[in-house]
């Protein structure tokens, strides 16, 4: 079976999941296209075929669209997501899930009316060779009970645009998402701390930050977010346990030796870095839409909870670096919590 997809958004995300569902991809097609701007729709569908529809609403309900790919502006992403958990199509949505808790919830609940699962949000750290490797020995047990997780996430410049909060909503929120997948827990609290500031960065932000976390099993995470490194896009992640630690890898690159130095390539963005996880999160979407199985990634639980986890981080940054604890509901059956 090939799957029809129907794109909403065909921005910059929006048309690089379309070249990657079109070229790096089997068993899908793009037959639809939808975005703000729809003189942008048409010349993007015509590339690959598709047709160009004028709103989401319209894409959801075609019958030339067997799955939903949602890559338009955040806060439109809920009525999207619910739009294709109404009509009973398997929907790929970008992170943010939604832009509030309670949006959010609207989803995981009309999820579950549904009765089963047809969201999946774009995490892709979770696809991503070494973090699944880490996965592996973590839950071997080989190196003992996790006890403290060490993180950063850099990049070399942000825009004007960036906002201390986006530290945060759009950074942290990766590490967020990985790490309570990595931990299988639950973070409970989140507290951001600012230590003294890059003379690198736009006057009104805040940079770099601490994140500190602690989840459910007691475990403390520590996560540097520094987004005017200058030197590149760098990704680390250590977790420390009771009989040894698993450290993520660097991406693999070449070493050159010369004149008394040896070096090796850092990558510059993200799309360098986790093109390949990118890649692997498409490839098992369209198995599990073609198959007609629910989708194996991060599930619209999995949106909720990083969203109310960064909401506290924000509290947390606006308040002066306070505890806040993150207040979650109670996760449902659906997603394998209590019945």
């Amino acid at each position: 079976m090939t799957v029809r997809v129907g794109v909403i958004g065909a921005g910059m995300i929006g048309q690089d999941h379309i070249r990657r569902l079109t070229g790096a991809v089997t068993g899908a097609r793009v037959s639809a296209v939808t975005d703000i701007d729809q003189a942008r729709a048409a010349e993007v569908a015509a590339r690959v075929g598709a047709g160009a529809l004028p709103t989401g609403a319209d894409l959801i309900a075609s019958p030339e669209v067997d799955a939903v790919l949602v890559t338009s502006w955040g806060p439109t992403h809920a009525e999207h997501v619910l739009n294709a958990v109404t009509a009973g199509k398997p929907v790929f949505c970008e992170k943010p899930l939604a832009t509030t808790a309670e949006d959010c919830l609207r989803i995981v609940e009309a999820e579950r009316a549904h009765g089963r699962r047809l969201v999946q949000v774009g995490f892709m750290r979770r696809f991503d060779v070494g973090y699944r490797q880490m996965k592996e020995v973590l839950t071997s047990g080989s190196i003992g009970a996790p006890l403290i997780v060490h993180c950063a996430h850099r990049n070399p410049t942000v825009p004007e645009s960036y906002t201390s909060v986006m530290a945060a909503q759009d950074t942290a929120v990766h590490e967020i998402d990985v790490l309570r997948w990595l931990l299988d827990d639950e973070i409970v609290s989140a507290q951001v701390i600012t230590p003294r500031a890059t003379g690198k960065r736009f006057a009104h932000l805040k940079d770099p930050q601490i994140m500190l976390f602690e989840t459910a099993n007691g475990v403390r995470v520590d996560l540097e977010v520094f987004v005017n490194c200058q030197y590149g896009y760098d990704i680390q992640c250590e977790t420390v346990g009771e009989e040894g630690l698993v450290r993520l890898p660097d991406p693999a690159a070449v070493g050159v030796r010369t004149a008394g130095h040896h070096e090796s390539a850092v990558p510059q963005d993200w799309k360098g870095r986790f093109a390949d996880a990118f890649d692997a999160e498409f490839r098992e979407w369209i198995a599990a839409v073609a198959t007609g199985s629910e989708p194996t990634g991060p599930s619209a639980w999995d949106g909720y909870a990083a969203t109310v986890i960064t909401d506290a981080a924000v509290r947390s940054l606006e308040s002066g670096g306070t505890v806040v604890t993150v207040d979650m509901k109670p996760r449902p059956a659906l997603y394998g919590g209590a019945a």
